[in-house]
């Protein structure tokens, strides 16, 4: 008996080893509702912003350790969008809920110590939603509007946040990511599918597509790693991954990496370090009242969980 409750244990153990996923309980708040997530991997630290209470959060990557990054609105911080990490930086955009006479910001923010290094506010009588974010090898930071046409950057010479690239071709684009070597720009655009910029021309490169649904995207070993979670039919949610062709310009075939949870789950944005994603299980985004900026039922709310998934090479 013992005998074979020593192989079962192996096996158990084997089976858990060669999981591609780890799952971590967070004990932040249960009304949050986290969209951005960041991860600096150097500190072992999990970041994630709040769109019912305008802050960031931050924990260990194995849960423990959870504080406030930053406060309520502390440095003007909004309900919190993208986020991502360069270097030392946590670049945080934000967005007024409710939408009425909105204004967005980004903030750059010490990964040690929290503190502002600076911030860009727009407060525009057009209305914008800054959403999510790519940062090149160089520094230069680009950032959709998903509420129009407009990729915005920010002027090194002014150093003021502006336009750089606008075509209704990229109406509504949500995710962003950059190739590895900072000659494309990839937008999810909500009306056609994964469109890739020339960053140097300014010209799109590919075709409209029906690639939509998608919110989060990562550049990976000469592919898209996405995360789909707005298609009519929830079977088709999950991770995908997009193979690109040799030159990075057009989309070859889609590959589905990974179901969620739960058909219902809305995880957002995710990040993507040293061969791993890390996303929340389910953001519970659909518990806000965006208009209102209140919890529609409060005991519905769940504890969240952060899934990481590694990519195998064969993935």
């Amino acid at each position: 008996m013992k005998t074979l409750q020593c192989v079962l244990f192996l096996l158990s153990f084997s089976l858990q080893a060669q999981a591609p996923n780890s799952f971590i309980d967070l004990v932040f708040e249960k009304d949050l509702i986290p969209e951005g997530i960041a991860v600096d991997i150097q500190s072992g630290k999990l970041f994630i912003n709040s769109l019912k209470h305008d802050k960031i959060v931050q924990c260990n990557l194995d849960g423990t350790d959870a504080k406030d990054f930053i406060q309520r609105k502390e440095y003007g911080y909004l309900a919190g969008f993208g986020m991502t990490i360069k270097g030392d930086i946590l670049y945080a955009l934000g967005n007024s809920l409710p939408k009425d006479n909105n204004k967005s910001i980004l903030l750059l923010l010490d990964i040690t110590t929290g503190d502002l290094i600076k911030s860009y506010l727009l407060d525009n009588p057009e209305f914008i939603y800054l959403n999510d974010i790519a940062v090149s090898n160089h520094g230069s930071v680009f950032i959709t509007d998903s509420e129009t046409n407009n990729i915005y950057t920010i002027n090194p010479s002014s150093d003021h946040l502006e336009v750089f690239y606008s075509n209704d071709e990229i109406k509504h684009s949500n995710g962003i990511a950059i190739s590895d070597n900072d000659k494309y720009l990839y937008f999810a655009s909500y009306t056609s599918g994964i469109r890739v910029l020339d960053i140097a021309t300014q010209k799109l490169v590919n075709q409209s597509n029906e690639h939509k649904g998608i919110d989060g995207m990562k550049f990976y070993e000469n592919s898209l790693i996405t995360i789909i979670n707005s298609r009519r039919d929830a079977s088709e949610n999950g991770v995908y991954k997009f193979h690109l062709n040799k030159e990075q310009t057009n989309i070859l075939q889609q590959q589905k990496l990974m179901p969620f949870r739960l058909p219902s789950d809305i995880p957002t944005t995710f990040d993507l370090v040293n061969n791993s994603i890390y996303f929340i299980a389910d953001s519970q985004m659909d518990m806000l009242n965006q208009q209102t900026n209140e919890i529609i039922d409060a005991s519905n709310l769940e504890n969240y969980q952060l899934i990481i998934r590694k990519l195998e090479s064969a993935d």
